[in-house]
């Protein structure tokens, strides 16, 4: 089984893609603009990480 999983996808050129890790249930936004690209830990509005239940 791989890590990571991705839960959401967004667009073609622009892409913005939700990941999730399977070991600790914290989930990532990555956004992609042409060759250009940023991954980093998807937020709550109290700036703690958004964790997803392990199954």
């Amino acid at each position: 089984m791989e890590r990571f999983e991705r839960i959401y996808a967004q667009g073609v050129v622009t892409k913005t893609e939700i990941w999730v890790d399977r070991e600790t249930g914290v989930n990532y936004v990555f956004h992609r603009d042409g060759n250009s690209g940023g991954l980093t830990p998807l937020l709550d509005k109290e700036g703690k990480p958004v964790i997803t239940p392990i199954k």
